[in-house]
């Protein structure tokens, strides 16, 4: 087995972490015990169902992404609302 280097020197200052040391982490749902992952609010997710949604890569003007982004968290799923509406009201072909 091959020796590690400490993640602590001796004065207590944690060292910068390498890629190995990264490729060695766990999840911390693996990693932590589950009374902790109670008490910090840790659900387990489990596998989706059935896929709802499908990953895609669009380009959008930079005007519309700032707008989006500019309402916070979730801005993605209010584009996909807005395409929606937009659907709704617009024949295609």
């Amino acid at each position: 087995m091959s020796k590690r280097t400490p993640l602590i020197d001796a004065d207590g200052e944690v060292r910068e972490l390498s890629a190995a040391d990264l490729r060695r982490f766990k999840p911390a749902q693996e990693a932590l015990p589950a009374g902790l992952q109670k008490t910090l609010g840790m659900k387990p997710r489990g596998p989706q169902k059935a896929p709802t949604k499908q990953m895609t890569t669009i380009r959008l003007s930079p005007e519309v992404m700032s707008a989006f982004k500019a309402t916070g968290p979730g801005w993605q799923t209010r584009v996909d609302a807005a395409l929606k509406d937009w659907l709704s009201t617009h024949a295609l072909g």
